[in-house]
């Protein structure tokens, strides 16, 4: 075990190129919503926090910023590191992040926070942070009130953790303690359109998913085709953005 990654989080090594290839882009706007904000620029200085394949990292670039990833996932890592070669990627943590005090202006963190010991981490973010630096906690959310996505979400709900929360219920770590200000929020819809292979693709892409048994896992791609055969071969896949910015105290 990778002594650096939440236990339950594993899971992302097995199908990191799988991640990198399904998992939709963040959409312009919401970071343009980040960067205005927080008064982002290319005199900033931001932390991509558990940045996986680089996803946000990339998004995070055309602020002219400059833009350093955080990731422990050695196999996650090494496809961000394939894909964006100009980015500085460190190994490392968010309970344990290999940054001096006070060093960036926003802590950004993509598809992650949930994933954080909250008690550890927000101490961490909040060191590496300059004083009054920002806090921006983004996820790529399936669109539940979308007739296909209940239909996703019905086929995927064998694979469920019991109880698992949404990001509203991820950012109220925020309000429990005394280091950051109440977040503000904001909600961006974007659409992905994907044919079988890509629908099947980004639902094994998910951790829950990847950590099921070989045949489980195949009797749901046979059901996710089944669904974009329906269509007539491609699926309007409909995402929000749900963003959460704060700043240190």
């Amino acid at each position: 075990m990778n002594e650096l990654q939440h236990p339950d989080s594993r899971s992302f090594e097995l199908v990191a190129d799988l991640y990198e290839r399904a998992r939709p882009e963040y959409p312009p706007q919401a970071v343009a919503w980040v960067a205005s904000n927080l008064g982002l620029d290319s005199d900033s200085t931001i932390l991509d926090l558990g940045a996986g394949t680089g996803k946000l990292t990339r998004a995070l670039l055309p602020t002219g910023a400059h833009v350093i990833a955080v990731e422990p996932g050695d196999a996650m890592r090494a496809e961000l590191e394939r894909g964006l070669p100009e980015v500085e990627a460190l190994r490392g943590a968010a309970e344990d992040i290999p940054l001096p005090d006070g060093s960036v202006d926003c802590v950004a963190v993509g598809q992650a926070f949930h994933w954080f010991r909250h008690d550890e981490a927000l101490p961490e973010l909040h060191r590496v942070l300059r004083p009054g630096g920002g806090l921006a906690l983004l996820w790529n959310s399936r669109d539940q009130k979308k007739p296909i996505q209940q239909e996703i979400t019905d086929l995927i709900s064998p694979f469920v953790p019991p109880d698992r929360p949404g990001p509203e219920h991820w950012a109220r770590a925020l309000d429990e303690g005394t280091l950051f200000t109440k977040p503000e929020e904001a909600h961006f819809p974007f659409m992905q359109q994907l044919d079988a292979d890509a629908l099947a693709a980004r639902i094994g892409s998910v951790s829950f998913i990847a950590s099921a048994s070989v045949e489980a896992r195949r009797a749901l791609d046979t059901r996710l085709r089944e669904v974009a055969a329906r269509l007539g071969g491609l699926v309007d896949f409909p995402y929000v953005t749900d963003v959460y910015v704060s700043r240190a105290v």
